[in-house]
């Protein structure tokens, strides 16, 4: 009779808990899904936007493929080595590991290629615009001026101006094809190029003295910037090197003490004890960037 009271309680405590997570399944079922669908086909239409705008033509399929590789298949191959020498519980918890940096790795890299795209645009930008009022001053129209820097200019100022005179060829108006350049790169001082030259298209005025005047801008901006990189160098040297301190101090011990270090790699309380500590690594060094790090 108690066995039977005490299996009721316990189904009835299961059913309570199935309820709980139910109700809030159903409660928050839209952001769930979402959050699947940016974990999961998101990811891929992420990284598609973001090879647009670096005018880099892939396949969906290719990216698709490419992400089961990184994630599933080196789970998968990671479960299966380990497997072989009967270390299940340590495959089962790297694969597991590899799987989910496999799916989050490539955004990062994606927006740090994007990044310094951005930051060769800007480097750009004081010849570019230097050209574009010599060709101004010499008589030429805005189109034309923009074909100057397009022929003169490396990648990637030369895509992105290119991209306006196409996009203008097939019948977009000029003020257009400016704003589609703003929101395709989204920086300060290309808003203010674009916005300078279609308010002087509209009402009138002088596009090369105004460019002259961005020039300027531009310029104590990057000294600026340059100025701080070189102050903030140091303290983001520390940072890297503080967070690979604990590698290091681990190869070292692995050396001198081979069989230590070996059970912490067999033994669940060492695995976990392991993986506490890379979190705790990587949470300091992203607050050390996060110091370091500037708005300009």
């Amino acid at each position: 009779m108690d066995g039977v009271i005490l299996m009721l309680g316990r189904n009835g405590i299961m059913g309570v808990i199935g309820l709980m997570i139910f109700a809030f399944s159903y409660k928050y079922s839209i952001s769930i899904f979402d959050w699947v669908e940016r974990q999961t086909l998101g990811t891929r239409t992420y990284i598609l936007e973001k090879f647009e705008l670096l005018f880099i033509e892939v396949k969906p399929e290719h990216v698709t493929y490419f992400l089961l590789s990184i994630s599933v298949g080196l789970g998968s191959i990671t479960l299966g080595l380990f497997g072989l020498f009967g270390k299940w519980l340590l495959g089962a918890i790297l694969g597991s590991l590899f799987m989910f940096l496999g799916f989050k790795i490539p955004k990062p890299i994606v927006d740090k290629m994007v990044k310094n795209r951005l930051d060769r645009y800007s480097d750009q930008m004081v010849d570019a615009l230097t050209l574009l009022a010599n060709g101004i001053r010499a008589g030429l129209s805005v189109p034309q001026s923009l074909g100057m820097v397009v022929d003169e200019m490396p990648q990637p100022i030369s895509q992105e101006f290119n991209m306006i005179l196409q996009q203008n060829k097939i019948g977009v108006p000029l003020e257009e094809c400016f704003e589609n350049l703003a929101k395709r790169v989204p920086l300060e001082d290309n808003d203010m190029f674009v916005t300078g030259v279609n308010i002087l298209r509209e009402t009138g005025g002088n596009l090369a003295e105004t460019f002259d005047t961005i020039v300027g801008v531009i310029r104590e901006r990057v000294r600026l910037k340059q100025k701080i990189d070189q102050l903030t160098a140091s303290g983001v040297f520390q940072g890297y090197t503080i967070a690979c301190m604990p590698f290091a101090i681990g190869v070292i011990f692995a050396l001198n003490d081979p069989p230590s270090m070996a059970r912490v790699f067999s033994n669940p309380l060492g695995l976990a004890m392991l993986a506490f500590a890379l979190i705790l690594d990587l949470v300091g060094l992203f607050i050390i960037m996060k110091i370091v790090k500037i708005e300009t």
